[in-house]
């Protein structure tokens, strides 16, 4: 049996960074000993990466010096201290095969866009697609109408689910999405009809993705819009109506997917070099 092997995971995106403490084991498995999220809201995001990881070390009871990598995805190239970068599908798709074995497939919604990955069983990645439009299916969108209409984050899937008329938006761009918002007011529809017509149109859009993808079975979505319970119920009431074959998920660390899959690819890295002889100070000299 390999012998434990800590490592962390860095997922730097445009809005918020999410660290994971991960225990790997080998052949045995992994454990989460501890995860993070923090919003950057107009922060220098080299702050934000520091304090979120000391955070998250203090979380786990752990120091630096016993880590044994340190891996970033997303937009953490830069970030000083990283023994190792992972490219963000490679990262959520592992991340998310250790939150949902049986997940085929990784819906990740980020604050800009979103993207239907294919996996197998193992996390290798064997197709994606991509969102190449406006934002009107994203994170950030969704944030921008809530303030419009006076509503938290996480007041947002609840209300959605009291909705008994949504009123769908058509529009692909986000300005015109937010027009169309507007209208919905003036015209008297009520906040959770606006927000489950939103969640339609949203889940719409990206279940395109994973059919185009072509994805099957289970489907694991990451990010923190998993937490959206109106977006989760939106997305399977369009699966079911398409006749897609799909069972879309997500697990209450589904925000961590991203750091998770970066940890234990790093856990991975380490090993392999070990076995090679190669420290990692050594590979870490070379884009990884």
């Amino acid at each position: 049996m390999a012998a434990p092997l800590l490592c962390a995971g860095i997922d730097v995106g445009s809005a918020s960074v999410k660290v994971a403490v991960v225990r790997d084991l080998g052949d045995a498995g992994a454990e989460l000993l501890a995860g993070l999220g923090e919003r950057i809201r107009r922060r220098d995001t080299a702050e934000v990466v520091e304090r979120t990881f000391e955070d998250a070390l203090a979380a786990a009871g752990l120091r630096r010096d016993q880590l044994g990598y340190v891996a970033t995805t997303g937009e953490g190239e830069n970030v000083p201290f990283r023994t190792g970068h992972f490219y963000g599908m490679t990262a959520h798709a592992r991340g998310a095969v250790f939150l949902e074995p049986d997940a085929r497939a990784c819906l990740d919604v980020g604050a800009l866009h979103g993207r239907a990955i294919l996996m197998d069983e193992r996390a290798k990645v064997l197709g994606y697609r991509m969102t190449n439009q406006c934002a009107s299916g994203s994170g950030q969108f969704l944030e921008n109408i809530s303030r419009y209409l006076g509503v938290t984050m996480a007041e947002i899937g609840p209300r959605s689910l009291e909705a008994d008329a949504p009123e769908t938006c058509s529009s692909i761009c986000a300005v015109l999405a937010e027009t169309d918002v507007i209208n919905m007011v003036s015209r008297g529809i009520s906040t959770a009809n606006i927000l489950k017509g939103i969640h339609l149109s949203m889940a719409g859009r990206l279940l395109k993705l994973l059919v185009s993808a072509r994805a099957e079975g289970v489907v694991l979505v990451s990010g923190g819009l998993a937490a959206d319970v109106g977006l989760m119920a939106a997305l399977r009431e369009c699966a079911a109506s398409s006749r897609a074959e799909l069972d879309v998920r997500a697990h209450r660390d589904s925000m961590l997917a991203g750091a998770i899959g970066a940890a234990l690819w790093g856990a991975f890295r380490a090993r392999k070099l070990a076995g090679l002889g190669v420290g990692l100070d050594v590979a870490a000299g070379a884009r990884p």
